[in-house]
């Protein structure tokens, strides 16, 4: 099933995607709070069912997208984690041994066909398509043979960057990575008994219909599984939280010269079994 979190004539509630409709599950469970609060009830299946034999409430065509998860306890995102994306950085390292992680906030993010903001201090906006596990349970030193029962589906990000920021700090890309508004989360999260997220899934990035980035996850140095487990020997990994599990080689900043993203540019990021997550670059004028 796909389950999403929308807005609709000023009001935020959650559903599920059948036919070319979303059924409001927000509106028929009071009870539920968002998306997050279903995924940490467990009800996610019984909610599938339910959506499945109700006629839509409305078009995808009325809703306004929210980040799939719009209020995630954590954003984790891994850093290079395709081979050839580590092979882009022609240092002569060897692979790491182990993930590189940083964090985002909630700000930073908007949902499907909502605008990404290219900021006014910097001409260097870049895009990252990122396949995305959403948790489904609260779990700690979870064992890579138990992964698949900690993650509740999978979603997209744009995982924007403003890359000259990413540089301002000796060990860290904090500030680069946590503009408002530079990145998306969406359209909708695909559940596990619907898309195997411990399979082979191709992600695809296309810029203005050219198409920019083409990889599978089995070119990840740091699978699902791993990532899973890794994260939770520190993190509380908890129901809602999401982990961008890095992007593949053929970023903007790896061009000669560099294609950084400008002012009506739209990226596409396409998951095999989830769908498109598009949006419209619009420059930001300070208020």
């Amino acid at each position: 099933m796909r389950f999403l979190s929308f807005a609709k004539d000023g009001n935020q509630s959650f559903g599920a995607v059948v036919d070319s409709g979303v059924v409001d599950l927000g509106a028929r469970h009071p009870e539920l709070p968002d998306l997050r609060g279903a995924i940490r009830d467990d009800k996610l299946a019984e909610l599938a069912d339910e959506a499945a034999s109700a006629e839509p409430d409305c078009g995808l065509e009325d809703i306004q997208f929210l980040p799939t998860i719009p209020n995630p306890e954590k954003i984790i995102c891994i850093g290079v984690n395709y081979a050839n994306r580590n092979e882009e950085y022609k240092d002569g390292t060897e692979p790491p041994k182990y993930p590189s992680v940083f964090m985002r906030t909630r700000e930073s993010l908007v949902g499907h066909e909502q605008n990404i903001m290219d900021p006014p201090e910097s001409e260097q906006l870049d895009y990252e398509g990122e396949i995305v596990i959403v948790i489904g349970k609260e779990g700690r030193r979870i064992p890579q043979g138990k992964t698949h029962e900690y993650i509740a589906g999978l979603t997209i990000m744009n995982e924007g960057s403003i890359r000259d920021y990413l540089r301002h700090a000796k060990f860290n890309v904090t500030q680069g990575k946590n503009f408002a508004k530079s990145g998306a989360l969406g359209p909708w999260m695909v559940t596990t008994d619907e898309l195997d997220p411990l399979g082979e899934i191709r992600v695809t990035t296309r810029v203005n219909g050219d198409q920019r980035q083409n990889d599978t996850t089995d070119s990840l140095m740091f699978p699902f599984r791993y990532l899973v487990s890794y994260l939770s020997t520190f993190y509380y990994l908890k129901p809602g939280d999401i982990i961008a599990t890095g992007t593949p080689n053929g970023a903007g900043a790896r061009f000669d010269p560099p294609k950084y993203l400008k002012d009506s540019d739209v990226v596409e990021v396409e998951v095999s079994g989830i769908g498109i997550l598009r949006n419209t670059v619009v420059t930001e004028v300070p208020a």
